[in-house]
């Protein structure tokens, strides 16, 4: 029985991958990996400081809406409670409420976890301030604004 191609000729055909090939392959993916990780890390962290804004815009809105039902920031009864007294939790974020008065306010947000360095505040004039910052996403703060994204400025 005779066939087309001599033995000693598909004996020679490689099969499969060679080490170099194989290794160009796992430096294209490492640095692939080296490149995107670090924007992927910021990326999450980016989606979590809108939990720390939010929640103080939200509850800027409603101490506004108390103050006009009541003239007040403060507490006036056990019915009537300011919402500085009642504040959600708000993802990584702790909200507080430091220096009420009947008048005014101040209102911030400390993150925690992967938004341990970040800290925004505002206040009953809509200040809006970035007081920290991990030194990573920009120069040190203050800063006029809510900074939310790696290298922004006011």
């Amino acid at each position: 029985m005779m066939t087309n191609c001599p033995a000693d000729h598909r004996a020679a055909r490689p099969r499969g991958f060679t080490l170099i090939e194989v290794m160009i392959v796992v430096a294209i993916v490492a640095i692939l990996t080296a490149i995107a990780l670090p924007s992927y890390r910021d990326y999450i962290v980016r989606g979590k400081l809108v939990d720390g804004t939010n929640a103080l815009a939200n509850l800027r809105a409603r101490l506004e809406l108390y103050y006009q039902d009541n003239r007040t920031y403060l507490t006036l009864s056990k019915d009537i409670v300011s919402p500085c007294d009642s504040i959600p939790a708000a993802g990584t974020f702790s909200v507080t409420c430091t220096q009420a008065t009947a008048t005014a306010y101040f209102l911030t947000a400390q993150g925690s976890g992967v938004t341990q360095d970040f800290v925004y505040t505002t206040d009953t004039k809509d200040t809006q301030v970035t007081a920290s910052l991990p030194t990573r996403w920009g120069t040190a703060a203050p800063y006029k604004c809510w900074i939310t994204r790696k290298g922004d400025s006011c």
